[in-house]
């Protein structure tokens, strides 16, 4: 059908036995108008559209006088406009669309994956133009491009790729097209499946993409000289090349003081040291390593231990378990009972472990202590992955003791520093070393200090700010 010239009744025949698609005649005209129902304005079309052409002399006059008519000549091109929302107007063997579609979506509310205390609270929906317009009254520049792309074979979903013209680098914008461009699968639903078919490395635990529902975030990624990707249908967007440290980083940190963003900065870095290590320390000390354990806390720690009858290990990873369990029963439930679940079980649970002799009461302060650092890491995908890789420190740390968790911590650490984000290395500003960005990334300077663009966007322009005294 791609270049097969446009026919009344082939795109009749297309949409054979589908019962929303609606196909009326207007004999004394020669007029045939075709659309669905619920994909456009039904009111538009018969007060807009419609009058003018039944009361014309020569329906052609209009057609071809008016600029909101558009004539097509390719079948391909028709079907898909009608099923974007067009409506296809038939008059003397000729093709015409029209613009009537009527999107049904959600109203901006506020994102309830990312909450902030200070800033601004919208949130992008799952209609694209409206997302398109949250970042347009915010980056009010001709020089903001938006390019059209479309992704799966059945589907035909609309991917929007957006940069900064003079700002982002060519090679970043151009490596994410061709990548969407050569994407080969039936359906895409959310942007969180889009950029799982174009990482560097599909087998990573690791998000090789940033992605975010805040407007606000999208147009400091676009300034910054990254390149974000807009999904119809999906409240999520991306932005690449991105860096590991990026996913500690909040709205928060930049509508606050800075020494508030900078101090909120190493609470998230200890949070991720804790929730890493934490229960594997516990395991490898008390499996190896009772000589660590101070003498005032070795009495309390050997009589804690004194009824469980499971090794170290295998109580860490069964009350790890039951964490993780809570916490996912808590996010699928609504959210009034979900919060019960969470407080009343894990009360009921650790309490009723330690009086069964199941686990030790200082395993269940580590464990909560391991899960309450998790949720203090800002992005959900970040912190996913340590949760999991936590399972795999635990059972290295309880057969190999400290040396098994160190080599546990190495393996993190190589694999991290070899993963790349649209060829740029994962670990900027550390490797390779940039000194500057550090100002921005483990610390939160004063905006004054924060004159140059991050050096993995590699822009021409890398001014950021110019302070006016």
């Amino acid at each position: 059908m791609g270049g097969e010239p446009v026919t009344l009744q082939h795109i009749l025949d297309q949409f054979d036995d589908s019962a929303d698609f609606i196909h009326k005649t207007y004999q004394s005209e020669h007029l045939d108008l075709l659309y669905f129902s619920h994909l456009v304005n039904e009111d538009r079309l018969e007060r807009d559209v419609l009058p003018p052409l039944l009361n014309a002399e020569s329906p052609v006059d209009v057609l071809s006088e008016q600029s909101k008519y558009v004539r097509v000549t390719n079948a391909k091109k028709c079907v898909e406009g009608i099923l974007s929302g067009m409506a296809a107007i038939f008059y003397q063997e000729q093709a015409y669309l029209i613009d009537v579609i009527f999107p049904v979506s959600r109203t901006v509310a506020e994102s309830e994956t990312e909450s902030i205390i200070v800033g601004p609270h919208e949130a992008f929906t799952e209609q694209a133009y409206t997302n398109l317009s949250l970042i347009r009254k915010r980056v009010q520049s001709s020089h903001l491009k938006v390019i059209q792309l479309s992704v799966g074979e059945v589907t035909k979903s609309r991917v929007y790729v957006l940069y900064i013209e003079d700002i982002a680098n060519e090679k970043y914008i151009q490596e994410v097209i061709n990548r969407i461009n050569h994407i080969e699968i039936d359906a895409i639903h959310d942007t969180n499946m889009l950029i799982q078919c174009i990482d560097d490395d599909p087998y990573s635990i690791f998000a090789q993409y940033l992605t975010t529902e805040r407007p606000d975030t999208i147009a400091s990624k676009l300034v910054s000289g990254r390149i974000v990707g807009i999904m119809d249908g999906s409240p999520t967007a991306f932005s690449a090349p991105v860096s590991f440290f990026e996913f500690f980083s909040s709205s928060d940190d930049y509508y606050q003081r800075w020494s508030i963003g900078t101090a909120t900065l190493f609470l998230r870095f200890a949070a991720l040291i804790i929730t890493v290590t934490l229960t594997a320390l516990y395991v490898a000390v008390t499996s190896f390593h009772y000589e660590m354990v101070p003498q005032n806390l070795l009495l309390t720690l050997t009589q804690s231990r004194s009824k469980v009858p499971f090794p170290p290990i295998i109580e860490a990873l069964l009350m790890e378990t039951t964490i993780e369990l809570l916490r996912e029963a808590g996010a699928r439930l609504p959210t009034k009972i979900g919060q019960t679940i969470g407080i009343v079980g894990g009360i009921v649970i650790g309490q009723a472990a330690v009086q069964a002799g199941l686990t030790s009461n200082i395993l269940i302060i580590s464990v909560a202590s391991s899960a309450i650092a998790s949720f203090v890491i800002p992005n959900y995908v970040m912190s996913a992955a340590f949760r999991l890789f936590r399972f795999g420190l635990i059972i290295m740390a309880g057969l190999w003791g400290n040396l098994g968790l160190a080599i546990g911590l190495a393996y993190i650490v190589i694999h991290l520093s070899g993963l790349t984000s649209l060829g740029s290395s994962y670990l900027t500003p550390v490797a390779p070393f940039e000194p500057y960005d550090w100002r921005d990334v483990f610390l939160r300077l004063p905006f004054s200090q924060l004159k140059k663009r991050p050096t993995q966007a590699k822009t021409k322009n890398k001014v950021r700010l110019k302070m006016k005294r």
